[in-house]
């Protein structure tokens, strides 16, 4: 089943209706593949009860690239993130694990305000 888009340039599909040959983000990443610079080629929703529908867009798989490889200076980059995300801002230690952006600070420092 196809519609228009609102704009009326990209194809709409419904939940688990749309033609081979076309992915998701999260599904080109299952295949090592990326999106590359392409345009979206179409969208898919899918429906929900009392709100609109889900989206996501969908690219052509023959025109994915490979996934770009970690380098050694990747890896220290995502290491030194994922360190700075168990520093409490509060108390400034190692919180041991991810700090809850719900909360801004380590449990510790949570409790004590």
């Amino acid at each position: 089943m196809t519609t228009a888009h609102a704009s009326g340039s990209l194809p709409v599909y419904r939940w688990r209706l749309a033609p081979d040959g076309l992915a998701t983000r999260r599904q080109l990443r299952a295949m090592e593949l990326r999106p590359g610079g392409q345009d979206v080629a179409a969208e898919l929703q899918r429906p929900r009860r009392r709100r609109g529908p889900l989206v996501a867009y969908l690219y052509r798989i023959d025109l994915a690239k490979p996934v770009r490889p970690m380098t050694p200076i990747r890896w220290a980059a995502l290491a030194r993130a994922n360190r700075a995300r168990r520093i409490c801002p509060a108390c400034r230690r190692d919180a041991g694990y991810v700090i809850p952006t719900s909360l801004g600070t380590c449990v510790s420092c949570a409790d004590r305000i």
